[in-house]
């Protein structure tokens, strides 16, 4: 049997070759598909997400850092702020939290009040290592920090700032970090697809309550899993008209 013509043998490589790109093209459609919007917070047990008096020279408000105890003890969490030192609970099912989290995460939709309050007081190395997308109504160019962190200022709007990140999040899902106006305005636009509620053992009294002027029809969540330990209990759902 005669060996086919070199003229051939190129065509039938070449036709291999976008055979294979068309077949990557649809895996990475698939993956891009595949991406959920989600949003991960911590709440007090009377449910407010930030205390009182929250600025950028107060992040969370009197009393909110208290809420965030728990991720403060996790191994994962110390290691990712580059807490001198390191230290914390390795193993435990609140540090494989924290690892679950960040390792889905491939892009972040953040408020810029958020943004300011995080500005004056992230590391060098924020902990996002990402892609991170702020809502705001001031045009600015874009952050670069240490460890891949690059904030990107968008004016044009939620749904402009979460196709911005599922396109940056390589197949990976996208996480609302908030603040709480960002969080709600992702909830009403039905823009979700999970959430985590971590559930803290404190009161704070007054603030602002993650759920404050949401109607009933607003919010239909599916109870996936919760877990927890003597610092916080976690909460999963899934959103009703996510499929």
């Amino acid at each position: 049997m005669r060996e086919p013509a070199p003229c051939l043998q190129r065509a039938g490589s070449r036709i291999d070759s976008a055979f294979s790109a068309t077949q990557a093209g649809f895996a990475a459609g698939k993956r891009r598909m595949s991406s959920k919007v989600f949003f991960d917070v911590g709440i007090s047990l009377d449910g407010y997400m930030a205390g009182p008096n929250a600025s950028p020279g107060n992040p969370m408000g009197d009393g909110g850092r208290a809420m965030h105890g728990w991720i403060f003890q996790t191994a994962t969490f110390r290691e990712i702020l580059g807490i001198p030192g390191g230290g914390g609970e390795q193993g435990t099912p609140d540090d494989a939290r924290v690892q679950h989290v960040f390792a889905r995460t491939g892009a972040y939709v953040m408020g810029r009040r958020m943004f300011d309050e995080g500005e004056v007081g992230w590391p060098e190395n924020p902990p996002f290592r990402g892609p991170v997308y702020v809502l705001t109504h001031s045009p600015r160019e874009p952050w670069v920090r240490q460890g891949g962190t690059t904030f990107h200022f968008v004016t044009d709007g939620l749904a402009s700032a979460l196709a911005q990140a599922k396109a940056a999040a390589g197949g990976k899902d996208v996480r609302i970090s908030g603040g709480i106006d960002t969080v709600r305005q992702a909830i009403r636009a039905g823009l979700l697809d999970e959430c985590t509620i971590h559930v803290a053992p404190n009161l704070l009294g007054a603030g602002k309550r993650l759920l404050d002027g949401l109607a009933p029809g607003e919010m239909k969540l599916v109870p996936v899993r919760a877990d927890g330990s003597a610092l916080v209990t976690h909460l999963d759902y899934r959103f009703a008209q996510a499929s």
